[in-house]
């Protein structure tokens, strides 16, 4: 709850806030939680109580926020009770609205953020609901003067049959409108521009000279026709510009509808009243001016909506992978459900070719699945009994059964949708800076017209009154905050809808913008440059006995064995076809290794210790044994009857890719450092094979954000790459955090950027995107800016006194309505950008 609070000191601006906490448990926790608030600006009391899990705080709104409350309590590792909606709106097209949506909403009581996305037309909330319901937020959009868009009972079984999400079918209803709109105002357009300029039509001047009655009858007959153009097509225009001033606010509507008022005005009195102007070439009309602008900003706007649906192509490819029907067994048959149906330990049966339905674990049968769609990954995916598959995924060659383990809204391929969805409607650092500038376009630009107004009737050439109104009115129409309040959404929009085609999960505006900025990256050893588990990499035999015996022998000792390094040993042996048989007698010796007899043998297999105690000779197998643990490997013992037969070495091998990634990683002029908890001789022989030239070794878990936070105190921008489970304090620490996930556990929460495939190559083709996207986004604002600050004075005239040029309302229209166009599709640019690391 939110509401202002008593204060003795006259002037004090003070609120008071409730915030329910998630996660308190012990009782720390409530003075963790007070400690990240009391360390903010502008809070004056806080009060955290472990039995109502509510932080009651007493702040200055001048300066903090409660989205301010949210990130820090989220940042001490608890969950702030709030929860969040995602609402549609009508006719959003300049960056004004955004301002009008948010202030009001902000100013509810039990709002904690709002943030409104031009590029989606939509508003994500984060709310309380014990102190807002949903009508109230409802109602507080409507009080900034906009329009909820919520689709009809058969406009919403239109977009079922056709397979659209909500938005585009929102998108597709305005689409459909304004064109409308538009072939009105252009049909309209035709005879207006054509009877205006009776001059340049042969035989047309003679019928209606200039003062003839035959004329005034024909212009006015074109004024009563262009009326129905502004009150229906230009409808939009007014009906905003009076929300806008009903909160004393101006935005893109007022521009407009006061140009096309301001010139249909002057018509009508010349029409009406032509004795009130001195001489008769005073009398002129521009209805042609008023139904062509409005057809042309009308026209845009339709192209603008068409270009911003481009811009989520992302979302409706990973929407449309969703399959539509299961195979399911229940009761001991076979049938086909609705996807919506299968719950979870249903058994799922699917076929060559088919999509994989909903997230599940292989119970029978095996395949190669193709997860390029989820991944990135290029090349099938081979599954057997136990592995997990996803669904969406196509299974390409054999039958299996799995059973289902999560469905719906819990299915990997959910997760990601809503992921992409609220990073495409978040916000980066530079979209709030040019919110903040928007928001004084507007004013700023109607006061340049009246200025440029008042100058031209003062000292501008005869008629002045005539060119004063085509100047205020040029200048009112060209000026345009759409393609300012475009510029950065729509790229962030595609640039995270690429990443999600990459298998690469942003989850904000404010992450994809720090990418760009990454000059040091941090790689956890174990599971991000290697593979996170032991594999058997050399043997090495001694005397006359061969590979294949010390490794069949080895491996039937270890056979059944829970260690690590064992499963290792016996799954090399299996996958070089080695021949594993029983083992008597076996036994482990702690901290030693295992004995036990193979087909008569006697078989030991462990360190030096062991094999010194049981007095056998390793003298010839040292420098080996040194050779491989100098490479990073662990080497054992192997011996057989009493003599050593050789050494079986294993390690957590490097990932196929990772020399590649980081090579690719050094040229973009990024130092590349590995943190591991191994010790330095280990650390460096993994760090010499993958290229890497700084090693952080011999690093506990809880120490590993403490060399992050040593980083960033050398002046560098740090991202951190770990798995997500141990290294959650590193990764949030980071100026980035990319948390590698595999399969169905997605880590989504762990990091800013979550890495799907599970490889290197994803870190780098994320901050190709950033900053591909980043150059897009300052592109489209060079763009948007250039034009206004052009524009604008050459609408006011500044040509005119060097070149006897003045800029006409019609191509002032047609200029403005094109920019924001400009704008969506340099920014669609961005859905054929191809990342090198993808690209090889």
């Amino acid at each position: 709850m939110e509401r202002a609070a008593k204060s003795g000191k006259p002037g004090n601006r003070s609120r008071h806030i409730d915030i329910t906490i998630g996660g308190m448990h012990c009782s720390n926790c409530p003075s963790t939680a007070e400690k990240a608030l009391r360390e903010l600006a502008g809070v004056q009391s806080v009060r955290v109580s472990l039995t109502g899990k509510i932080a009651n705080i007493d702040y200055d709104p001048r300066q903090v926020t409660a989205a301010d409350f949210l990130n820090a309590i989220r940042s001490a590792g608890f969950s702030a009770g709030a929860a969040t909606t995602r609402i549609l709106i009508k006719n959003m097209h300049c960056a004004s609205c955004i301002k009008d949506i948010e202030t009001a909403l902000q100013s509810t009581p039990g709002v904690l953020n709002a943030d409104v996305s031009l590029a989606t037309s939509s508003v994500d909330i984060e709310y309380q609901p014990a102190q807002v319901d949903f009508p109230g937020i409802q109602e507080a959009i409507r009080s900034s003067g906009h329009k909820i868009a919520d689709p009809s009972v058969v406009e919403a079984k239109e977009a079922i049959e056709n397979d659209m999400d909500p938005e585009e079918l929102v998108r597709a209803q305005e689409y459909r409108t304004l064109m409308r709109k538009f072939w009105f105002a252009g049909i309209v357009s035709i005879p207006a521009v054509l009877f205006m300029y009776p001059d340049v039509i042969p035989g047309l001047n003679d019928w209606m000279p200039m003062g003839s009655t035959n004329r005034r009858i024909v212009w006015g007959a074109i004024g009563v026709v262009s009326l129905p153009v502004l009150v229906w097509s230009g409808s939009q225009f007014y009906s905003g510009m009076w929300q806008a001033l009903k909160h004393r606010a101006a935005n893109m509507h007022t521009l407009i509808a006061t140009g096309i008022t301001a010139a249909y005005l002057y018509s009508a009195i010349a029409i009406l009243f032509p004795e009130m102007f001195p001489s008769e070439a005073l009398a002129e009309v521009f209805w042609d001016v008023a139904v062509v602008v409005v057809a042309l900003v009308v026209l845009g706007l339709a192209l603008e909506v068409k270009a911003k649906g481009r811009t989520s192509e992302a979302i409706k490819k990973l929407i449309s992978l969703q399959a539509k029907t299961a195979r399911v067994v229940r009761d001991g048959k076979e049938i086909d459900l609705p996807v919506e149906e299968v719950v979870v330990d249903d058994v799922v049966i699917v076929r060559p070719g088919e999509k994989i339905p909903v997230d599940g674990k292989l119970i029978e049968g095996s395949s190669a699945i193709d997860e390029s769609m989820i991944t990135g990954e290029s090349m099938p995916v081979e599954k057997h009994v136990s592995d997990e598959v996803i669904g969406a995924t196509i299974n390409k060659t054999g039958s299996f059964k799995f059973r289902a383990t999560k469905v719906g809204k819990d299915t990997a391929l959910a997760n990601i949708i809503r992921m992409v969805k609220d990073a495409q409607g978040s916000k980066a650092p530079i979209q709030r800076v040019v919110d903040l500038v928007s928001g004084y376009f507007v004013p700023t630009v109607m006061i340049l017209a009246i200025i440029a107004f008042v100058t031209w009737y003062l000292i501008g050439p005869e008629p002045r009154i005539i060119y004063a109104t085509i100047v205020l009115v040029t200048t009112l129409i060209i000026a345009c905050p759409c393609a300012l309040g475009l510029a950065t959404p729509t790229s962030l929009t595609v640039g995270i809808g690429k990443g999600a085609e990459n298998g690469i999960l942003i989850r904000s505006g404010d992450a994809l913008q720090t990418s760009e900025r990454l000059d040091a990256l941090i790689l956890d050893k174990t599971g991000t440059i290697t593979r996170g588990e032991p594999a058997l990499t050399d043997v090495v035999t001694a005397h006359d006995i061969d590979e294949a015996e010390v490794l069949h022998l080895a491996a039937s000792l270890e056979r059944g064995s829970e260690h690590p390094l064992g499963e290792a040993i016996v799954n090399g042996a299996e996958a070089r076809g080695i021949e594993i048989t029983s083992t008597e007698d076996f036994a482990a010796i702690l901290g030693h290794g295992v004995s036990g007899s193979v087909g008569g043998r006697e078989v030991l297999l462990g360190n030096a210790k062991l094999m010194r105690d049981r007095k056998i000779a390793i003298e010839a197998l040292t420098n080996d044994w040194e050779r491989l643990a100098g490479e990073g490997k662990t080497p054992m013992y192997v011996s057989v009857d009493g003599k050593a037969a050789g050494l079986i070495a294993v390690a957590d091998t490097v990932k196929p890719d990772s020399k590649q990634a980081i090579t690719l990683l050094k040229q973009m002029d990024i130092e590349v450092i590995m943190l591991t908890g191994d010790n330095q001789r280990t650390a460096d022989a993994i760090a010499r094979q993958v290229g890497v030239n700084r090693v952080l070794a011999e690093v506990l878990p809880d120490e590993k954000a403490y060399e992050v936070q040593k980083l960033q105190l050398e002046g560098k921008t740090v991202g951190m790459v770990g798995d997500g489970i141990n290294d959650a304090p590193a990764l949030a620490q980071a100026d980035v955090g990319f948390a590698i996930g595999t399969g169905t556990d997605v880590a989504i929460e762990a990091g800013d950027i979550t890495l799907i495939k599970g490889s290197l190559t994803g870190v780098v083709t994320a901050i190709e995107i950033s900053r591909a996207t980043m150059k897009n986004v300052r592109q489209n604002l060079l763009g948007a800016f250039g034009y206004n600050t052009l524009g604008i004075p050459v609408a006011m005239g500044l040509l005119y006194p060097f070149f006897g040029l003045l800029l006409s309302p019609i191509i002032a229209a047609a200029t403005m309505a094109f920019s924001s166009v400009t704008v969506v599709t340099n920014a669609n640019r961005l859905r054929f950008f191809k990342p090198r690391s993808v690209a090889k």
